[in-house]
C-alpha cells in the first residue's frame, strides 16, 4: 500500500507563514517508523503492508503537527494493491524505462 500525504498547521501566527517546524515533525515520525518513504516538496509518501500499519504512522504524523497551530490539514491519496510490494520505487522505475522508450523512437 503507498500513501502520499501531506499535513500542515494552519493559524499558526507566524507572519512569514513559514510550516517548515511542523512539518519537520511530521516527516520525524515517518522517518522513525522504519516504513520506506520519500518526502518532496510537496508530498511524502510511504509504503506499508497494510491499512493499518501505513495509517498508523499517517495519524501520528499528523498529531506531530498539532502543537504547532491551531489546526491542522491533511491531504491524502493511496494506491491500494495488495500482493505487491516495493513499488514506492518500482512504479518510478517503470515510468523512467517508459520515458526511455519512448525518447528513443
Amino acid at each position: 500500500m503507498l500513501v502520499a500525504f501531506s499535513v500542515a498547521p494552519s493559524g499558526t501566527g507566524r507572519e512569514d507563514g513559514s510550516v517548515h517546524d511542523a512539518v519537520a515533525a511530521a516527516v520525524r515520525v515517518v522517518r522513525e517508523s522504519g516504513l520506506p518513504h520519500r518526502t518532496t516538496s510537496m508530498f511524502t509518501e510511504i509504503e506499508g503492508p497494510d491499512w493499518d500499519t501505513v495509517m498508523d504512522v499517517v495519524k501520528r504524523a499528523t498529531e506531530a503537527v498539532l502543537p504547532f497551530g491551531s489546526r491542522v490539514s491533511l491531504v491524502l491519496k493511496a494506491d491500494i494493491r495488495p500482493g505487491y510490494t516495493g513499488e514506492l520505487d518500482g512504479k518510478i522505475e517503470r515510468l523512467e524505462r517508459a520515458i526511455g522508450e519512448t525518447e528513443a523512437e
